[in-house]
């Protein structure tokens, strides 16, 4: 079979799929990307695209994100033409419908499917939009919104078929996606994410390694932001550290802004608070680790006591599930995505996203006594293992969507 992936960013949500296909080497797979320096997969041949336009810095709001998926999409499909000329037509294509890049891949090869992921539809209500009243939402908010699903809408009619990561993710969007639309998780390598009791950490400014004999207290977030309750994580180290003298926290993140309003203080949202609670917080047992290579990433979750995930209604991270699936002792944000896959007092620990009081004493509860919460890291890597494995869940799934779209003797074999 001749597979062609497209994602902005490659390998996004395909990481784990392309390189199992690409490993059986049965396969001629293109991977369509705007990324430079890209991760090298065996079995599979990278094609670096660029968008053919991109809206002025000023352009009008409702139509800038249209305007920036139809560059993105205009200059993919100059690409597909191009591989097209080659001698190369995919018999199925896989992408990230997000940011137009599918669009007008029809228009090269109207009669190949197109297997889509559909990753979020925006609403004015029910996520991280006016969900914290420190970021009210002006009067414009729902227009904005409104307009960015113009990409989703026309995406739609380009696929053959839709993929949702979660059922919280797939209620976001409206009923007329519905029959189009299946949820079906990108899956987490439970077979390779295991806990270690042996687990060594060397922090950089203490002379001995950590272990998990230490009071390690973890949190992770891609960016430091508050739609992943950076502010509030802030808010509750005081009173964590005060009651765990012990106690030494690490926090992986880069300081930039992924998802809403980036902070108005000159060092982020990071320096806005440590402005706010930095003269409270013993700074000698705090590890800004920034980003870490995915092996630092594994091991600094596996030397944790207790893990710290927050987040506002949106996208769940990888990060929770693949920590469950390292069996950590996660206390983390109740809202409905989480609560999808946690459930409190079983496989982790919730507490309200606005109180930092109630986060700190749950935090520092799990340090005094590990004993008590034992059976959560356990029982929250079965649950990922039974619902989220990659290998015997999401790949089986992913196949057999692909093989619904292919004739039989393009059908892809486990």
């Amino acid at each position: 079979m001749k597979v062609l992936f497209v994602h902005q960013n490659m390998p996004g949500q395909y990481r784990e799929f392309a390189s199992w296909l690409g490993a059986k080497g049965t396969h001629e797979i293109v991977f369509l990307t705007q990324r430079r320096n890209n991760p090298k997969i065996g079995g599979v041949r990278t094609v670096q695209y660029a968008p053919h336009h991109k809206p002025a810095q000023d352009a009008f709001g409702l139509s800038k994100v249209w305007e920036e998926a139809t560059g993105a999409g205009f200059g993919a499909a100059s690409a597909a033409r191009k591989l097209d000329d080659e001698g190369f037509r995919p018999d199925i294509i896989i992408g990230h419908t997000g940011w137009g890049e599918m669009l007008f891949l029809k228009q090269i090869w109207p009669d190949v499917p197109i297997l889509g992921l559909f990753e979020y539809f925006y609403r004015a209500t029910g996520g991280p939009v006016g969900f914290d009243p420190e970021e009210p939402v002006n009067a414009h908010a729902p227009f904005l919104l409104e307009a960015r699903n113009a990409v989703p809408y026309a995406a739609l009619h380009q696929v053959d078929r839709g993929i949702v990561p979660t059922q919280w993710q797939h209620d976001r969007f409206p009923p007329g996606f519905q029959d189009k639309l299946h949820v079906l998780h990108d899956g987490i390598r439970t077979d390779q994410l295991l806990p270690d009791p042996d687990v060594r950490l060397r922090l950089g400014r203490l002379e001995h390694h950590v272990s998990r004999d230490d009071e390690i207290i973890t949190y992770i977030a891609r960016n430091m932001e508050r739609t992943r309750g950076f502010h509030q994580f802030m808010r509750a180290l005081p009173k964590i550290l005060n009651a765990r003298p012990n106690a030494r926290v690490i926090a992986i993140g880069g300081s930039e802004t992924s998802y809403g309003k980036a902070s108005d203080h000159p060092g982020g949202l990071r320096g806005e608070m440590e402005a706010e609670v930095g003269h409270l917080i013993d700074w000698s047992r705090v590890h800004f680790v920034g980003r870490v290579p995915y092996p630092e990433f594994c091991k600094i979750i596996q030397v944790s006591r207790c893990h710290i995930y927050l987040t506002m209604p949106f996208v769940l991270s990888w990060s929770m599930m693949e920590a469950m699936a390292m069996q950590a002792t996660i206390v983390a944000a109740d809202v409905a995505p989480v609560q999808e896959v946690m459930t409190h007092g079983k496989t982790g620990l919730l507490v309200d996203f606005f109180d930092p009081d109630a986060l700190a004493a749950q935090v520092a509860e799990v340090l005094e006594n590990p004993q008590a919460y034992a059976h959560l890291g356990p029982a929250a890597r079965n649950h990922v293992v039974e619902n989220y494995d990659f290998l015997t869940k999401s790949l089986p799934g992913l196949v057999d969507h692909i093989n619904a779209l292919v004739p039989p003797d393009k059908a892809i074999t486990l």
